[in-house]
């Protein structure tokens, strides 16, 4: 019974660790002329690719660990923060990527 128990947390441990995304803080804004901007904040030790998409145009970019990214604005006065899409992933997963 003990073996079974063991077995199955230890895979559990490992699955979720698996699953684990970057721990990231995105911030929005509107800036002085009304439009608005989101910035994304990395709050891991691990350097990530992310991207930020508004509009179907995609801006990617490394952010280095523990910092911030620059703010990114929207085209049109019209799109709110819910109109941005922010993703992230750790930069060792994509070779391709890297810094040579």
């Amino acid at each position: 019974m003990f073996q079974k128990t063991f077995t199955f947390f230890t895979l559990l441990l490992l699955t979720t660790n698996v699953l684990a995304m970057p721990k990231i803080t995105v911030k929005n804004q509107r800036n002085i002329n009304g439009f608005a901007e989101t910035q994304v904040i990395n709050n891991t030790m691990e350097n990530l690719i992310c991207y930020v998409a508004i509009d179907g145009h995609k801006k990617l970019f490394r952010l280095k660990a523990i910092e911030s990214s620059r703010w990114f604005t929207a085209t049109d006065i019209r799109f709110n923060h819910t109109n941005f899409s922010v993703w992230c992933d750790y930069l060792k997963l994509y070779p391709k990527y890297q810094e040579r």
